[in-house]
């Protein structure tokens, strides 16, 4: 005989829908209207050095167990607070209550002023100028290095430029290596012409060009997003993580042109760093690399990877 459902149960049900309707409609009005926006990036921190629109920030820690400062370099395609997004919620704030010693380099929003900006800049100037600084602000001989997105890029060109650079360790994350991999470029880097038709009247990519091309990595996220927000809508925590995240995936900062044209000719038309065509104010830069068989990281076809096998 099959059981008899507990009338109570249901009832607990629907008084729960009921209960998180009402709180769906207060969230909702609060998220139009602009009301309880999470705060983001607020970890305390001070701009030790500056160069234009870059800056170099130095997280407050008085509770250092590592010697051996960290710096981040940030991508120049979007803005560095998604490491710092919210407290309990934030990259930053872990490595900090871990022990390091952390500092951001940060390449600020683009403006006319940087159109002529080439990679070059970044990896032979700006990037060797912060190093020095971290070293002689933490009192140290040497420094990690941790590239963020593009910001892995360039600090493997900075690393490949410099050999003798004093970073102890060089960790890169969420960075494109193989650019034939990337689903967008078709749409953005197609051709010259292409690029130049994107470049506003200030000689940069504006960010709205840039947010499209990586909405079309994902077309339908947008969509099943607010779906999800839908349903959770009655959630406090959710709404506060999906405004924070969304807010910092909307929130895109213009590309520098000469960059941008950079980008097409060495990185997506000749796949430089995999081809062995890369370039880098005149002298070349790095050694092909290629996909460990083993771990799947990607190294130099002319070293080693010393990493145990990649387990399934």
């Amino acid at each position: 005989m099959p059981a008899i459902p507990d009338p109570r149960s249901a009832l607990d049900r629907v008084k729960q829908e009921i209960e998180r309707n009402g709180l769906r409609a207060r969230n909702g009005i609060k998220m139009a209207t602009g009301v309880g926006t999470p705060r983001v990036g607020v970890t305390p921190r001070d701009a030790v050095w500056r160069d234009g629109r870059a800056q170099l920030f130095r997280y407050r820690n008085d509770d250092i167990k590592h010697r051996t400062p960290l710096m981040i370099v940030f991508s120049i395609i979007s803005k560095s607070y998604i490491l710092d997004l919210t407290p309990g919620n934030s990259f930053i704030e872990h490595l900090l209550k871990a022990g390091f010693d952390v500092y951001l380099l940060d390449w600020g929003v683009p403006d006319e002023r940087d159109t002529r900006n080439r990679l070059e800049y970044y990896a032979d100037a700006a990037i060797p100028a912060a190093i020095r600084e971290v070293c002689a602000r933490s009192r140290v001989d040497e420094v990690n290095v941790l590239g963020y997105c593009f910001g892995g890029n360039l600090t493997l060109l900075h690393g490949a430029h410099h050999p003798d650079a004093p970073i102890r360790s060089h960790t890169v994350v969420a960075c494109p290596v193989d650019y034939s991999e990337i689903p967008f470029r078709g749409a953005l880097y197609e051709s010259d012409s292409a690029i130049d038709d994107a470049i506003g009247e200030d000689g940069n990519i504006p960010p709205n060009v840039m947010y499209s091309a990586f909405r079309s990595l994902k077309p339908t996220s947008e969509l099943t997003g607010y779906v999800d927000l839908l349903d959770r809508l009655w959630s406090d925590e959710y709404v506060a993580a999906y405004q924070a995240v969304n807010g910092w995936v909307a929130d895109h900062i213009p590309l520098p042109g000469e960059v941008a044209r950079q980008m097409h000719s060495m990185l997506v038309a000749e796949n430089a760093f995999i081809t062995d065509r890369l370039m880098l104010g005149g002298t070349a830069s790095i050694s092909p690399i290629s996909p460990c068989r083993s771990c799947r990281s990607w190294v130099r076809r002319t070293t080693s990877c010393r990493r145990p096998p990649r387990r399934h």
